[in-house]
Order: C-alpha cells, then sequence, then structure tokens
C-alpha cells in the first residue's frame, strides 16, 4: 500500500511540475504534446506502475460508489483536450471537470475557457448518460462504461468584466457521437481520490477528485 501511495504522489507531482505558472492559477490540465519526450515517458511509466497496482480491480462490481463526484481532469493524450490546450486568439482553457451522478448513470464533461486579458470567459459542457459494458465473455458489470452523448452546450459567462447571463448559454445543439463505434471509457486505476482511465481511441485520462461546488450546482441545471 506504501508503495502505491508513493507511486501516485509522484505521478501527480511530476504532473504538477510540466505545468507553467498560468496553468497552475487558472487550474489547466496539461497534455502529451506541450511537454519535453522525457516526461511524456516518465508519466507514462508512472501510469502503467499504478495501473499495475490497482487497488480495486473490478471497479463497476465492487466499488461503484467511488465514481460519484466532482473529478478534475490532470492530464490527458485524448485528440479533444489537446484540441483545447491550443486555442487561439488568446484563449486559454481553465479547469477541465466530470461530475457523474452513479444513481441517473449520467454525467456531463465541462470545460472553461478564458482570455488571457480577461476579455472574455466561458465553457463548453456535453452532457451524457453510460452504462457498464457487457459481453458474452464478461456478463458482469466489470471496468468498462459505454457512453451516449446527449448534448453539448456553449456558453459565455462575462465578457470585459460583465456578466451576461443572456449568453449562458447562447448555444445548445446534439452532441455528436462517434460513427460504427459506441464511446466507452475503461477504468483502470480507482481509488478514492485518483482516476485513471483510456477512452475507446485510446486516449489516456488522469483525474483527481476535487470538492468544487461550482461544479456539482451546474449538475442540476444541465444533466437530464
Amino acid at each position: 500500500m506504501n508503495n502505491r501511495i508513493a507511486i501516485k504522489e509522484t505521478l501527480l507531482n511530476t504532473i504538477e511540475r510540466q505545468k507553467k505558472t498560468y496553468q497552475i492559477r487558472i487550474g489547466s490540465p496539461i497534455t502529451d504534446i506541450k511537454i519535453k519526450a522525457e516526461a511524456k515517458q516518465k508519466i507514462d511509466e508512472l501510469t502503467q506502475s499504478l495501473e499495475a497496482v490497482n487497488p480495486n480491480l473490478y471497479p463497476l462490481l465492487y466499488s461503484p460508489n467511488l465514481l460519484d463526484g466532482v473529478w478534475q481532469l490532470q492530464y490527458a493524450t485524448a485528440g479533444e483536450i489537446r484540441r483545447l490546450s491550443s486555442l487561439k486568439y488568446g484563449l486559454k482553457v481553465g479547469p477541465i471537470y466530470q461530475v457523474i451522478d452513479l444513481q441517473s448513470q449520467s454525467f456531463f464533461n465541462q470545460a472553461f475557457v478564458q482570455h488571457r486579458l480577461g476579455l472574455i470567459s466561458g465553457y463548453v459542457l456535453v452532457t451524457a448518460i453510460f452504462e457498464p459494458a457487457k459481453d458474452d465473455s464478461s456478463p458482469l458489470p466489470n471496468d468498462t462504461l459505454n457512453i451516449n452523448f446527449k448534448r453539448r452546450y456553449l456558453a459565455i459567462t462575462n465578457m470585459a468584466q460583465i456578466s451576461t447571463p443572456n449568453l449562458d448559454p447562447f448555444k445548445v445543439v446534439p452532441a455528436n457521437n462517434p460513427k460504427q463505434r459506441v464511446p466507452s471509457f475503461k477504468i483502470t486505476y480507482l481509488d478514492e481520490d485518483l482516476r485513471i482511465g483510456r477512452g475507446g481511441d485510446g486516449g489516456l485520462y488522469i483525474l483527481s477528485k476535487s470538492p468544487d461546488a461550482t461544479a456539482i450546482q451546474a449538475y442540476y441545471r444541465f444533466i437530464q
């Protein structure tokens, strides 16, 4: 157990050291495309070492309650997160949250965005429902979720330091699910305050539990 905790602390510290000052200040996650190859390799190695000592090998069967709540993204290699980290026109991605409600089998992903000079701020939010993946070889819930994305919300919350409630949100559209495959997420590590997983496209996500009340409140506005 002490070894697992040591690996986890080293992983999180390694990620934190790769963040720039503004990323730490506004809570941004990092991706693998803006760090050095040695750092990426170290994160990959530490991630695999932690996955090898996962205390909850069958999280959906024995410990689904650990999924509930607000999770903040710390590191990702997925394409959609890479794109958010390379925004133009002075826009910077802030914290990215995932709020999971196990009882309703639903969640939303919320990515905050702001201009580096404070000219504008807002967010992108996507709602979804999920269910444990099952097949003939594994009829019981195991470690993989099948996902059905529902709606995408685009919002501007402030312009030049002035609140814009009429633009929150300014656009709501159906979310696009990938064609010819069911979106999925495999949980490869889970404890009380850290979750590691991989999307159906192989993208890695590392998230830590967050007490952020703002994200919790947003749940009741958007999830259906």
